[in-house]
């Protein structure tokens, strides 16, 4: 017997509403206009009149005009802990994406309001992934008699219904840093890497397959796709018995253009070229590269790398132009001919950081990101998981 898979709700992007997915809705209020010459003064102005009530966090994809205005600067889950780790503040403005909010409203205590300046900032590979479609995933592994031995692993950036959801069915986060570590633990409660149980991970293919195979030893054969859009995933049940991992189809609309075609490219024009690129892309590129790492590691390695080393990067183009900014020393470069910019990461421009800024200066909270207390919990236990784990779990 086939299952339907779960139709996604189908919102214009920035209007609508919809709880369990990344997806924004309008924000009340008149913005600044973009090209309001005090923009930066008026930000100013405004973090200045705040004080201390206020803790602004860049994601490290952010633009450089927001970036400025940044307290501190990192990937996702760091973030989130820094927000946490700062309770006096009243007012946490996250200049990032829905799920990073999202996870930061978790971790940060009931007098914390976390503010998320467009709530339209999503994430495409967050919104691959609806709760909807991922209860029917489990209801189908359980038809086929393979749930019982099969541990989820969640993304950083997934909504925070399917971290719950996670939570839930015993399984953890990770980040791009410690999936390994994630993986390797995940597998230990149904049997051990050696043995025959499974890992659902959610929602990036290609992170979890790159950790499973080049990580942990894994063959791409160990390796099925859960396609949401197809029933049973696409998958027969042979095909569920014999996987070690069930990857769902979801991936990063940037770290996904990098190709082959560019790595191949770049080690033709550029002589002696270092390629360095995030585990989200495809495992083509990433067999291909001379560094794989998480933003945070890319950042790290370039940093130590001495004067006069050649740089392709493959991850988003604001973090690249800025890292070529700060070390002209060394030739750095976008590893793709065409812009690719985070389209969702890119709606929080320095318009709607004033608007978020001056609404508090004058007693207004806009856009506030709450998530229900269940699913705070819920998503609180996987988090907890993955804190618990050996090793550093707080870069993404």
């Amino acid at each position: 017997m086939t299952t339907a898979p779960a139709p996604l709700p189908l919102l214009v992007l920035g209007q609508g509403t919809d709880l369990h997915t990344e997806r924004g809705v309008e924000c009340p209020g008149d913005l600044p206009a973009a090209s309001d010459p005090g923009l930066v003064e008026r930000a100013r102005a405004a973090k200045a009149a705040l004080g201390d009530r206020v803790f602004v966090l860049g994601h490290h994809y952010q633009r450089d005009e927001v970036i400025e205005f940044a307290d501190v600067t990192g990937d996702s889950f760091k973030l989130a802990r820094d927000a946490a780790a700062r309770p006096d503040a009243p007012y946490i403005v996250f200049c990032g994406v829905h799920f990073m909010a999202e996870s930061a409203d978790i971790l940060t205590s009931d007098e914390q309001t976390v503010i998320l300046p467009d709530l339209a900032a999503g994430c495409s590979m967050a919104d691959m992934a609806a709760i909807a479609q991922v209860e029917d995933c489990w209801e189908q592994l359980e038809a086929a008699g393979v749930a019982g031995q099969t541990v989820p692993v969640t993304y950083m950036n997934s909504a925070a219904a399917i971290k719950a959801f996670t939570g839930r069915h015993g399984g953890t986060i990770c980040t791009s840093s410690n999936a390994r570590t994630a993986l390797d633990w995940a597998f230990e409660q149904v049997g051990g890497v050696d043995g025959t149980g499974k890992v659902l991970f959610l929602p990036d293919q290609h992170l979890g397959r790159n950790t499973a195979v080049r990580e942990l030893g894994l063959s791409l054969e160990d390796c099925v796709v859960w396609d949401p859009h197809r029933p049973n995933g696409g998958l027969t049940r042979e095909a569920l018995e014999q996987a070690r991992m069930i990857l769902w189809r979801g991936h990063c609309s940037v770290h996904g253009r990098f190709s082959v075609d560019a790595v191949e490219t770049a080690r033709r024009e550029i002589p002696g070229v270092k390629v360095i690129v995030h585990p989200e892309c495809q495992y083509e590129v990433v067999e291909l590269a001379d560094e794989v790492g998480s933003t945070e590691k890319i950042i790290q390695t370039i940093a130590a790398a001495p004067a006069g080393t050649s740089w392709v990067v493959g991850t988003e183009l604001n973090l690249v132009r800025r890292l070529a900014q700060q070390f002209p020393d060394q030739r750095i470069s976008f590893l793709e001919k065409n812009v690719c910019y985070c389209s969702t990461m890119n709606r929080i421009d320095l318009p709607h950081l004033v608007w978020a800024l001056e609404s508090l200066v004058e007693g207004r909270v806009v856009n506030p990101i709450r998530v229900d207390p269940t699913v705070a919990a819920e998503a609180r236990a996987a988090l907890d998981r993955m804190l618990a784990l050996p090793g550093k779990t707080h870069k993404d």
